[in-house]
């Protein structure tokens, strides 16, 4: 159903672009519902173990490379299915209902190859992305290290130029997919003089290259089931045609992706706020306190009321902004960060309220909505802090 479905989908971006704001071609409607169902009968029932094991979830993956999910970052001429951000990000936030986790394999699989798609040679991207976009590949965005977090400036990662290679010495911290991942778009210093906005390159560096290997996986929160933490470049050698763009476009390479892929973290915040509210409203039908289901009480009520509207605010503005980056509008950064910002925050109210209206049972993790409390969290931090995402709205003002 889901292949049937994806087969009509192939060229419908930029007629979705096209439509007014709150509009959703019906091939989009279509094939979220495909996703809808494979969430609720495949990743549900996983969420709770991929959880407390703290594992990689490659069983969908492979599910997902099968329904061709793996696609929806990708151009058709790059093997995936053309339909733009507005399409990956319904199907984000249609996985993060069911697990947070297994939305950022989804996630990761856009920020890890946009540098590629938006700034790299035709020989990169004929390279790496058709293999990423069938799910055979999986990358890694390697930006931020131990003292290098907001501020790029603090950068120690550098890369030495050396013949026809480049010679990479550093460690990075807190990147995601580290261990699974295939390649790493790792971005160091190559100029020390010139500052962070012409001093930082980009670069492709493959798992199996000499010097590179795993380090520290930390021990996390939430979203444990996928693995973050620190890749390490020991004298790492790679070719010369592995820089992505020019030298010293580091900079602007990862503010181009990350002003598009923060979106998977507003829809992950999303998903995750509307799941948390869904499973609160089920469980206040069905919980009975002095005679009567507690959703009887208009205490209860309120809140539920409140936690629906703010996720269907929030779901307004990311579809907004994904239909700004889809047609390639001017301030699709401003209108990203502020999806992202008001997503997140969203959801770790809406989920601190659901444990609230579950009581007791809403601190235990035999129900799921402290998972989702928990994973909550990671979306106000990663892919710029809520801090920084004030900042860059505020100096659009």
């Amino acid at each position: 159903m889901a292949n049937r479905t994806l087969s009509n989908l192939r060229g419908v971006a930029t007629a979705a672009g096209e439509l007014a704001p709150y509009a959703l071609p019906q091939e989009f409607l279509d094939f979220r519902d495909t996703i809808r169902q494979i969430a609720q009968e495949r990743v549900a029932p996983r969420a709770a173990e991929i959880d407390e094991k703290a594992e990689y979830p490659q069983d969908l993956r492979e599910l997902f490379a099968e329904h061709d999910l793996f696609g929806l970052p990708f151009d058709e001429e790059y093997g995936g299915t053309g339909t733009g951000a507005l399409m990956l990000n319904i199907a984000i936030e249609e996985v993060a209902k069911a697990c947070a986790s297994t939305a950022l394999m989804l996630m990761i699989q856009e920020l890890g190859t946009l540098p590629i798609k938006l700034f790299g040679s035709d020989e990169l991207r004929q390279r790496f992305l058709p293999r990423c976009a069938t799910g055979e590949w999986s990358p890694a965005f390697a930006l931020s290290e131990p003292d290098a977090g907001s501020d790029p400036g603090g950068m120690r990662t550098r890369a030495v130029r050396d013949g026809d290679e480049w010679v990479i010495e550093g460690t990075k911290n807190w990147i995601t997919n580290l261990g699974v991942a295939d390649f790493y778009i790792c971005f160091a210093v190559t100029d020390p003089d010139a500052g962070h906005s012409q001093g930082i390159s980009a670069f492709v560096v493959e798992a199996d290259r000499p010097g590179f290997s795993v380090g520290k996986l930390e021990h996390k929160m939430g979203i444990r089931g996928s693995p973050t933490g620190q890749p390490i470049f020991d004298g790492c050698r790679i070719p010369a045609e592995n820089l992505i763009g020019n030298e010293g476009e580091g900079f602007k390479v990862a503010m181009g992706t990350l002003d598009r892929s923060r979106l998977g973290v507003a829809a992950q915040a999303v998903g995750i706020a509307q799941g948390a509210t869904d499973y609160a409203a089920a469980y206040a039908k069905e919980r009975r306190q002095f005679g009567k289901p507690i959703a009887a009480f208009q205490g209860i009520q309120f809140k539920l009321a409140d936690m629906e509207s703010k996720t269907a605010a929030a779901r307004e503005l990311l579809y907004r902004a994904a239909s700004k980056v889809d047609a390639g509008e001017a301030d699709m950064g401003k209108y990203s960060s502020m999806a992202k910002l008001v997503a997140s925050d969203t959801a770790m109210w809406v989920t601190t309220e659901a444990v609230q209206v579950l009581g007791g049972y809403g601190y235990v993790n035999e129900y799921p909505v402290e998972r989702m409390m928990r994973d909550a969290k990671i979306t106000q931090i990663y892919e710029g802090t809520n801090e920084i995402q004030r900042l860059v709205i505020a100096r659009t003002l």
